[in-house]
């Protein structure tokens, strides 16, 4: 019953995501917000919904090991299975700018992640925990983010406006009504998820943050991995760097950070292996597209970053 209710909540969440979004962007742009801002803001925000809701919840119900474990494995997924699928399918020519402004910040979200992640060594605190200070911090990188996201925006608003989502116009009546339902599937959904993964980590006799770690974290990353897939299938395989970029400092940022000011996080058997993990994926995701072969990531580099993933998921259920 517990992988029934498992399944269910992420159907509800992920039809949920995609009503409110849908729904709240046609009302953006009923009343005249662009679409540039749309994408940026509502649509960013309803692609991410689904680790925002479970983290969220999570930490509400005390299972902060589920949440912290949904942001970091959805992110070591998004950077070593996203990245690797869309390389082998096609090698992703990076541009410079990204090289040297976005995925720094990936690379920074998650030492940011590994320093608030290690209080017993460097402050020596009784246990890791994220706590609300940290938290308010998270989000406060994520509003200098989504500052930095607008200037850029502005600064090139012809090509920004070409990438911008297409908005579906609907009555107001029909998206007020996509909005709420929206919101039902995501909390309804989201309690039925948190439900039935914890009482699968406890039939199993694993912690939350394994469940966290493997099987939300890839059920929260399946649709951007098809999204950018198919993104590559069509000749643009460069829209999948956007996407995992914007799925990381949001899920560090917003998600992570939002978690923990509601209720500080233990971090308890997520630990340095997690973290570094996360650290190394970032990294390798900076000098496989700077180096070896100038801004592109190739096949072979796609391939490596599949077998970390594998490697890592086959360390973790051993010593699950």
């Amino acid at each position: 019953m517990s992988i029934v209710y498992l399944i269910l909540g992420l159907v509800c969440i992920l039809v949920g995501a995609n009503l409110l979004t849908d729904g709240a962007s046609a009302v953006a742009k009923r009343y005249g917000i662009s679409d540039l801002v749309i994408g940026l803001t509502i649509v960013a925000f309803g692609t991410s919904a689904p680790e925002l809701v479970i983290s969220v919840l999570s930490a509400i119900r005390g299972s902060a090991g589920l949440a912290i474990g949904n942001v970091v494995g959805s992110n070591i997924f998004n950077i070593l299975v996203i990245i690797g699928v869309v390389a082998l399918l096609r090698p992703i020519k990076v541009e410079r700018s990204i090289m040297t402004n976005e995925i720094p910040l990936v690379l920074l979200s998650s030492l940011a992640l590994l320093v608030l992640g290690n209080g017993v060594f460097l402050d020596s605190e009784p246990e890791n925990i994220i706590n609300r200070t940290g938290g308010l911090l998270l989000l406060l990188f994520f509003l200098i983010f989504m500052r930095y996201t607008f200037s850029i925006a502005k600064s090139s608003p012809d090509s920004a406006e070409n990438d911008s989502a297409e908005v579906k116009q609907m009555p107001l009546w029909r998206s007020s009504l996509f909005i709420l339902i929206g919101l039902a599937g995501l909390v309804g959904g989201g309690e039925l998820f948190v439900n039935g993964a914890t009482a699968i980590a406890r039939s199993l006799n694993v912690s939350d943050a394994v469940i966290g770690l493997t099987i939300v974290a890839m059920s929260t990353s399946f649709p951007e991995l098809a999204t950018s897939a198919v993104a590559a299938v069509k000749g643009k395989p460069g829209l999948a760097i956007g996407n995992v970029i914007g799925s990381c400092l949001f899920n560090v940022f917003f998600v992570l950070g939002t978690s923990a000011a509601i209720s500080p996080l233990p971090l308890r058997t997520i630990g340095n292996f997690d973290l570094l993990t996360l650290v190394g994926a970032s990294l390798l995701f900076w000098i496989f597209g700077w180096f070896f072969r100038e801004r592109t990531i190739t096949r072979a580099e796609g391939a490596i970053l599949l077998l970390g993933y594998i490697a890592y998921s086959a360390i973790l259920v051993i010593n699950a």
